[in-house]
């Protein structure tokens, strides 16, 4: 039964990475999310998708803050561009205000190799990276993802947990489930990865994502256009 299993998932896996390039993306215009820390809504994280010939330009705005008793204890802002032609990255920046202190990240081409200036790596990108930005489901078939928000890099283990039925808003989708975890066990707590992402099984569209980190924190997306 095991063994049935586990081939299941393996040819689910290859029919899943066969599309795994940014062009599947191509009839997309926008995703927006709702962001819940301890099922409170808190803020929200805008994609948007513009396409010129070969080349697709997605623009990220995250905007969130926590209160209580009407007084904002955390603030966050974040605002992200990658560039991409022929399915190719070509560049990448962001700028982030986290509580008043700024952070950045910028990937560009150096030396015919992926360059990264971040506020906390400078060098060289692994040959098999993606930025963990999680809309483009081609994160599943990587080995490390670049922090979109100060450029490190985090080595992920990916596992598949299965296919489950979710409601996003009304709308119910049939969704496949991963794990995201880190590859380094001496990494503090808060450095960690460990987030769960549902992918939609018909168009691989990213539904929703949750993880645990001082609270309860929930991606659930809210427009698809």
């Amino acid at each position: 039964m095991i063994k049935k299993i586990a081939i299941v998932v393996f040819f689910l896996l290859i029919n899943f990475s066969a599309s795994s390039h940014v062009s599947h993306y191509s009839d997309l215009n926008k995703l927006e999310f709702d962001l819940f820390r301890n099922n409170k809504f808190i803020g929200t994280h805008t994609y948007n998708f513009k396409k010129n010939n070969k080349k697709l330009e997605v623009e990220s705005i995250i905007n969130f803050s926590i209160e209580k008793l009407g007084i904002v204890l955390y603030k966050y802002y974040a605002k992200g561009l990658e560039v991409y032609e022929n399915d190719k990255l070509i560049s990448f920046n962001s700028k982030t205000i986290q509580n008043k202190k700024e952070k950045f990240c910028k990937i560009s081409k150096k030396e015919n190799k992926y360059f990264i200036e971040g506020s906390s790596y400078k060098g060289f990108a692994p040959e098999d990276f993606i930025i963990g930005t999680w809309w483009n489901h081609s994160i599943i078939e990587k080995n490390a993802q670049i922090s979109a928000i100060s450029g490190r890099i985090i080595n992920q283990k990916v596992t598949f947990l299965g296919e489950e039925e979710i409601l996003v808003g009304n709308k119910k989708f049939i969704a496949l489930r991963f794990n995201f975890s880190s590859d380094d066990n001496k990494l503090s707590k808060d450095k960690k990865l460990n987030t769960d992402v549902w992918y939609d099984k018909k168009n691989l569209i990213w539904l929703k994502a949750s993880f645990d980190k001082k609270g309860f924190w929930e991606y659930r997306l809210k427009k698809l256009n």
